[in-house]
């Protein structure tokens, strides 16, 4: 858990390769704020040859010659080698990014296992071809299901390991070939996934790993061998993405950011209700994309919820994240706690009051850790309701009636999540009908593999997960039979 992870290849066509350059990049503890590792940087002519890697996979037998059955047997190969490394991964993914432990080893580790093999089984159960009778002229139709061809995925720092699955799965239950850009904040990870695809003997090129930052992102993203690009990361990062992928007339994926609500009615249990906000506000410490971290709250209840709230936070464990007690670690990085603790400024000095929290914590004088904080007398308006902050920080507004709180819930360009408390089941559902987002939780917040994630407005373009997560990495073709 201490020994320095050095890497000094690139996983490209199934083997391990000399990287073209002898550029590095460290990778820096947010616990210790000291290096822990280093990897090579992908040159172009890397990518170039992952791409090549990927187009060769899709023209030979040992991929695009199998059947759904055969791939699906492949893909669970595969899991069985991730499960075996996931205590490994979730302990890397910690060490780089600061996730407590016990959340790591169940999303980081476990997670990726589950969904690769729930994508197995889906495309082991979906036709690839469907007979239509056609319109208007009598005969039949075809409609064929291909893969859509190599995708560019690029995953982020918070949740690295499921978040690249959220791409990878789908698209091998498709038939594609992948090249994944990690975050350079959390690339170490991605050699255990490699070191399982190599196990599992996956076929060469069908996933090949590149590193960097943004500008091999943006190579990527515009290289002609990409046929489809995933990406999870900011909003500003999805928009120049979009603009290439537009341009290049390329389909695109786009999972961004989020200042999602939850709306706090006034059947409301409040114990319970406080309860679940940690999870459904300040999971990963808050460094989650749908976090409801704007907490809307009856005007004549506001004070209840101010205090409830604000002793739920203080009473977050914080520390290190690889005791299994801790539930608040260190943000992934300083430049990542320095703009929480700005915005943090900025609520300050804009009227905002902080019940609790509100800096870095006194006995912790090492690592990149922000207390968690709460701010009351917050209105929608102001810029600690409206941007996202990518920490444990959460505002408490106050509504008057329902429609003004789905009123609140809506004004914001984000529509990722979302969350309603009732202890009227139904009455949830029909505040969830009404909010602009593309996912929201009664009661809590849990993604379903089986069901689409995506956002609205800045929040996204199209969905992941379910079956409408593989169709995204399918292209429709569709061959017309005259009758008999």
């Amino acid at each position: 858990m201490t020994a320095r992870i050095d890497r000094d290849t690139l996983f490209i066509g199934g083997q391990w390769r000399a990287p073209s350059t002898s550029d590095t990049i460290p990778v820096v503890s947010p616990l210790t704020e000291k290096e822990i590792g280093s990897f090579p940087k992908s040159a172009t002519t890397d990518i170039d040859s992952a791409v090549a890697a990927g187009r060769s996979a899709l023209r030979r037998a040992d991929w695009a010659g199998l059947s759904p059955t055969e791939r699906a047997q492949v893909m669970r190969r595969f899991a069985d080698e991730i499960e075996k490394r996931s205590e490994d991964r979730a302990v890397t993914v910690t060490r780089q990014n600061g996730m407590p432990i016990e959340l790591s080893r169940a999303v980081e580790g476990a997670a990726t296992v589950t969904l690769l093999r729930y994508y197995a089984d889906l495309t082991e159960s979906t036709p690839l071809e469907e007979v239509r009778e056609s319109q208007p002229v009598p005969g039949t139709t075809i409609v064929r299901r291909e893969p859509i061809g190599v995708v560019g995925a690029i995953a982020p720092w918070n949740f690295p390991a499921v978040l690249s699955m959220f791409k990878i799965a789908p698209a091998l239950a498709a038939g594609c070939a992948v090249v994944l850009k990690p975050s350079p904040e959390t690339t170490l990870d991605s050699y255990i996934l490699a070191e399982a695809a190599i196990a599992a003997e996956l076929p060469e090129g069908v996933l090949n790993i590149v590193t960097g930052g943004p500008d091999v992102g943006q190579y990527l993203v515009a290289h002609p061998g990409i046929d489809k690009v995933a990406f999870t990361g900011s909003t500003t990062a999805g928009r120049h993405i979009g603009r290439t992928c537009g341009e290049l007339l390329k389909p695109a994926t786009l999972e961004l950011g989020g200042k999602s609500a939850a709306l706090i009615l006034d059947d409301a249990d409040v114990e319970q209700t406080v309860t679940g906000l940690a999870t459904a506000s300040l999971l990963n410490t808050g460094q989650t994309c749908y976090m409801s971290t704007r907490i809307l709250v009856p005007r004549k209840q506001s004070q209840t919820y101010i205090d409830a709230i604000t002793a739920m936070a203080a009473s977050l464990p914080v520390g290190d994240p690889m005791d299994s007690s801790t539930y608040i670690g260190p943000v992934v990085s300083a430049q990542q706690r320095d703009r929480v603790l700005s915005l943090i400024e900025q609520g300050r000095s804009e009227g905002g009051k902080i019940t609790t929290g509100g800096g870095r914590p006194a006995d912790l004088d090492t690592g990149y850790f922000v207390e968690p904080t709460v701010f009351a007398s917050v209105e929608n308006t102001s810029s600690i309701a409206r941007q996202e902050v990518f920490g444990p920080v959460l505002s408490i507004i106050a509504y008057d009636g329902l429609d003004d709180a789905v009123a609140l819930a809506n004004d914001s360009e984000y529509g990722l999540g979302g969350t309603v408390w009732t202890t009227d089941q139904d009455r949830g559902v029909d505040v969830a009908r009404r909010v602009e987002t593309g996912s929201f939780g009664v009661n809590s917040y849990n993604l379903d593999w089986g069901s689409p994630f995506g956002g609205v407005k800045a929040s996204g373009v199209g969905r992941e997960l379910g079956p409408e997560g593989l169709a995204s990495y399918q292209q429709l073709k569709s061959i017309f039979l005259q009758p008999n």
